[in-house]
């Protein structure tokens, strides 16, 4: 070997020397620390956190598959566990289909699955109705959200590609109201403002922008920051909060228990005056003690609700079958427009003035509930008992909804009162979805054709009851039914979407539109509706009448 050769290998011999003492223990530290990272991604508080996905086919496959790349990416900053932060995920399009709850699976890898398995659903984008779930579903306790007194932050994630086909303002506002955390994500040409009514406050921290899908991973380090950096700041700081320290996933907040609010210090708590504030929800008066009570004028009595009133027609045995009028300490009975008083001063008789075809839609979903479906179907037989039914007189039908359209009984099927009622007795609930528009549609399709006993020459009526969104549109059928010469009464109940009611009910909808807070005051709207059907037959036998002279 030549002297040369031998200091070139002299050299390289060093040079390994050095990079196995230095450079190699350094490869292995980093591997060992990713590890560690990759084992426990952060301390995180427990959260109950919610995915919200746009479903719709505005987002191409490959978009789609990005979406998932990035929630399983996000994934890896939250401690995941049935004791630590729980997940859930539903996409949306046309409607809204859970893929699991906060209960469902109790480590990351089950997750990380599901989402892997995630089928698009490619249809329309009903982002409103999705906000809604969230809210009245997928934070329940019955789908695994734990209970507020528990404090744990209620997260939802909203990522979406365009703009709703529903309103969202208002449902985003009532859910951030109940507790939940938004953060909204648009991808594309979404509207900023509409993001903005979706996502909680400060904007800045909860509304995100990108111009395409392959720009949401760049999100991944700012929730990275968010979710990780998380710790238990009631326990590590002195927070002063008089009554309640609740965690945020970006630090923490005061909050007041039940009855009281928070003052302007952010940490002092000072009862509410309810009746002071107009919210105590007496129907007469309140009455300011410790706390508010409620109070009824006189001739009027207090329910056992505490809040609402009742006269003395409702705390006797007065017998009148319509109505009982109050007169001092007395009474007397009166009947409904279209009914006069009988001779026994307490019955009323029909007056028996117009003939149609009348349909009803009923909304059979669960919602609904068993025992509110009893009070719907009472509803109907009360109509029924107002109207003059016979073979040459009016003629009813009957079609109940839910994810399907079901015919109880056709128009030609019965000619007696009592017969109607007996058929809507033996109605059995189908208490599933809520396709209004469907129900619409087999209406204007087939409840007045000839072969289920539609009658020419007769005026054709329908009555839609509903006590929720529907989960699809109605505006289609609704419009092509009232320009065929249907014409349409809604009646909403609960839940029931004013928007919707307005495109269902013929015009002017102060005519046709009929609404109420709940089942209670539902026979409220029922002698209002009777009074205004009676009217408008009663209107349209003038016009005829005047047609035919």
């Amino acid at each position: 070997m030549t002297q040369h050769s031998i200091a070139v290998q002299w050299v390289c011999d060093s040079l390994l020397t050095k990079l196995h003492e230095h450079f190699v223990p350094s490869v292995f530290e980093n591997i060992t620390n990713f590890l560690l990272v990759a084992e426990n991604p952060c301390k995180a508080i427990p959260l109950d956190f919610v995915f919200v996905i746009d479903s719709s086919r505005s987002i191409r496959s490959n978009d789609y598959e990005k979406v998932k790349t990035f929630i399983i990416n996000l994934l890896q900053f939250l401690d995941i566990g049935h004791d630590a932060t729980r997940v859930g995920l539903l996409q949306y399009g046309s409607v809204v289909q859970p893929e699991f709850s906060l209960n469902t699976y109790g480590s990351r890898a089950e997750v990380e699955q599901a989402v892997k398995n995630m089928e698009h659903l490619a249809t329309g984008t009903m982002t409103g109705l999705a906000i809604q779930y969230t809210m009245e579903t997928a934070f329940t306790e019955d789908h695994g959200a734990r209970p507020l007194n528990m404090h744990i932050p209620r997260i939802a994630m909203i990522v979406t590609d365009g703009r709703p086909q529903d309103t969202v303002k208002e449902v985003a506002a009532e859910a951030r109201k109940a507790g939940i955390q938004i953060f909204a994500i648009g991808v594309g040409r979404v509207d900023m403002k509409i993001l903005k009514t979706i996502g909680s406050e400060p904007h800045s921290e909860h509304v995100h922008l990108v111009a395409n899908f392959s720009q949401i991973e760049s999100l991944i380090s700012v929730f990275q920051s968010k979710l990780c950096g998380a710790e238990d700041m009631c326990a590590e700081v002195d927070h002063g909060c008089e009554q309640i320290c609740a965690n945020l996933p970006d630090g923490h907040e005061c909050r007041c228990r039940p009855g009281y609010e928070l003052t302007v210090d952010g940490k002092t708590c000072n009862r509410i005056d309810y009746c002071d504030l107009g919210i105590h929800g007496c129907e007469h008066s309140c009455i300011s003690l410790p706390d508010c009570v409620c109070k009824c004028r006189k001739g009027y009595t207090l329910r056992p609700d505490g809040k609402t009133c009742v006269d003395v027609c409702q705390t006797l045995e007065h017998g009148c079958e319509h109505q009982c009028v109050a007169n001092g300490s007395s009474y007397m009975c009166k009947c409904f427009e279209g009914f006069i008083l009988a001779e026994d001063k307490r019955s009323c008789k029909k007056c028996h003035d117009g003939v149609m075809d009348l349909v009803f839609v009923i909304d059979g979903s669960k919602s609904l509930g068993p025992a509110n479906f009893e009070l719907v179907k009472q509803f109907v037989n009360s109509i029924v008992d107002s109207l003059d039914i016979s073979r040459t007189g009016t003629h009813v039908g009957l079609i109940q909804y839910s994810t399907k359209v079901r015919t109880e009984f056709t128009l030609g099927q019965y000619v007696t009162g009592d017969s109607i009622k007996q058929a809507v007795g033996r109605m059995q609930y189908m208490g599933r979805g809520s396709r209004t528009g469907s129900a619409l549609r087999h209406m204007f399709e087939s409840s007045f054709s000839s072969r289920e006993g539609g009658r020419p020459n007769t005026q054709q009526v329908t009555i839609v009851f509903t006590d929720g969104r529907s989960q699809d549109d109605v505006s289609e059928w609704a419009s092509k039914a009232k320009s065929s010469g249907i014409t349409i009464y809604a009646l909403g109940i609960g839940k029931a979407i004013e928007q919707e009611l307005r495109e269902i009910a013929s015009e002017p909808n102060e005519m046709y539109l009929y609404y109420a807070e709940s089942f209670e005051k539902m026979g409220e709207i029922t002698q209002k509706l009777k009074s205004r059907m009676y009217m408008n037959k009663k209107l349209e036998s003038l016009e005829n009448q005047h047609l035919q002279t």
